[in-house]
């Protein structure tokens, strides 16, 4: 099939645009390729991408989605038998610091999206979502029915407002739309501005690393292979409506259009303390902690019911965090020198 995947330049879209040309689809990407964090490792990801055996069935367009004219310029003659949008202003930290790039990413480019599969009459569009919408919500595991209505930072607003503008145009347009709540996601080619990567490369320089909440964070870390197989089993799945859904007593996560939200989890919370001692274990080097107070906007535990996505798609995440450490430390060793 033909797959426009958009932030593909980014961590998670990086490693779906690759196993779809691995599995012998047609990917069109797009990604502006910001500075939020290093451009060199976005770079790097693309040249992969690039490099790969794919007799032309992979093409780059680097622009950015908030801008509507370009997103007609590059695309407006194309058609796609799905729509993967992975791109965003990522970080729950920085949309303390930079509201207006999380409006223009996450709000203005979505918009552009959802507008561009309408009039392309796109057969179903999949988007990235985040686990940290449940914010203030403290009932465990996190389940899609519950609703999402108490979100800690402007960066999780922006996700749910995602999700209600999906759900719009799924009942004004008949546009099947899935939104995928990703939970903790590691592993090689990650993000640098996350716990892994900032955690390794502080123990291997000898720095100490901050433990906000004393260390007593949970986690639903999920390693990226099994993130990959999650996006790719529901973009294939269009969805559809709900015909057990009740207006009297509505399921936010399903409806009577053709939309969804999902939740997508490893369903293994792990203490952050542990998820140091596995660096630690993998580096052979002990780390010196720092422990600090909670974070403003931090969510103290996440947990991911999966059996929805388990249900729908038969997911089935496979990846224990020994192992997901262990790849990620091989490749920071073999990508740093």
């Amino acid at each position: 099939m033909r797959y426009l995947v958009t932030g593909n330049a980014g961590f998670i879209g990086f490693h779906v645009a690759k196993r779809l040309l691995e599995r012998g689809d047609e990917v069109v990407g797009v990604d502006v390729v910001n500075d939020y964090y290093d451009p060199v490792l976005k770079e790097k990801r693309l040249e992969i991408l690039a490099s790969l055996p794919s007799d032309g069935r992979y093409q780059f367009h680097r622009f950015n989605l908030a801008d509507q004219d370009k997103v007609r310029e590059h695309l407006g003659h194309d058609r796609f038998d799905r729509v993967i949008h992975l791109a965003a202003q990522a970080g729950v930290r920085y949309s303390l610091e930079n509201p207006l790039a999380y409006v223009e990413s996450n709000i203005v480019a979505f918009t552009n999206v959802l507008e561009f599969c309408r009039h392309q009459r796109v057969p179903h569009l999949s988007y990235a979502s985040t686990s940290s919408v449940y914010g203030a919500d403290t009932d465990m595991p996190f389940r899609e029915s519950q609703g999402a209505n108490h979100p800690l930072q402007f960066y999780a607003a922006t996700k749910r407002a995602n999700e209600l503008m999906a759900h719009s145009y799924s009942h004004l347009f008949g546009l099947p739309t899935t939104g995928l709540r990703f939970f903790t996601v590691y592993g090689p080619w990650g993000r640098p501005d996350m716990a892994l990567y900032l955690f390794t490369k502080s123990i291997l320089e000898g720095r100490p690393i901050d433990l906000f909440n004393n260390g007593n964070h949970t986690r639903d870390f999920t390693y990226i292979d099994d993130i990959v197989d999650g996006v790719l089993l529901a973009s294939d799945e269009i969805a559809v409506p709900d015909p057990a859904w009740n207006s009297d007593r509505p399921d936010p996560s399903t409806s009577n259009a053709p939309y969804r939200v999902l939740n997508i989890g490893n369903n293994n919370p792990v203490k952050l303390s542990e998820y140091v001692a596995e660096i630690e274990k993998c580096l052979g080097m002990a780390a010196h902690r720092r422990l600090l107070p909670l974070q403003p906007g931090d969510v103290p535990e996440t947990f991911a019911d999966v059996s929805r996505l388990m249900a729908a798609v038969n997911y089935r995440p496979s990846t224990p965090v020994s192992v997901g450490v262990r790849n990620f430390v091989d490749w920071y060793r073999s990508y740093h020198a």
